[in-house]
């Protein structure tokens, strides 16, 4: 049986102070996901939180992100509306890249073996040219290869080679390099 009680944070390093954290959650959730913020401005408080984004990067409202200081972003590189970028570890977005509508990159993770439920966490990385598709998720320690596609609704949970397709129903197969 679990013991919840006894989970604890040991070990797992947020990468910055309390006081930043708490700015951060209140940037985010005050102007950084407002519709009325442009996407420029967006880039540029990631930036301001550590974050290392590229040139022509398009992030939509509601676009949630954990820790900025835990994120890179290629250039010209568009992440959608509603997308959620769970970051307890790092996650890299090559460049090209399209992150869809409501998709999940969740870098976190629960050891269910463990009677105290504790953290297994790890990196994401989505190499240049891949797709997330709407509703996707992308689970901890995964990488998306080059030009792979995460079709809509998909749970990938392990490593899509470059240029496949993996969809909602698990299957997988190729695909052509993008014209």
């Amino acid at each position: 049986m679990r013991d919840l009680p006894a989970f604890t944070l040991a070990g797992y390093d947020k990468g910055r102070g309390i006081l930043v954290q708490a700015l951060w959650f209140a940037v985010m959730n005050t102007v950084f996901m407002a519709w009325f913020t442009p996407a420029r401005v967006r880039a540029a408080l990631l930036r301001a939180f550590g974050a290392r984004i590229g040139t022509g990067v398009l992030i939509r409202h509601r676009v949630r992100v954990l820790w900025p200081w835990k994120l890179t972003v290629g250039d010209h590189t568009w992440i959608g509306e509603g997308a959620w970028i769970l970051n307890l570890e790092p996650v890299t977005l090559g460049a090209h890249v399209c992150v869809s509508q409501e998709a999940l990159l969740c870098t976190g993770g629960h050891d269910h073996r463990a009677a105290d439920f504790r953290y297994r966490n790890a990196p994401i990385t989505v190499d240049d040219g891949a797709w997330v598709a709407a509703r996707a998720t992308v689970l901890a320690g995964v990488r998306v290869g080059r030009c792979a596609v995460v079709g809509a609704g998909a749970v990938l949970h392990k490593d899509l080679p470059e240029l496949t397709l993996q969809t909602a129903d698990n299957r997988r197969r190729p695909v052509e390099e993008p014209a």
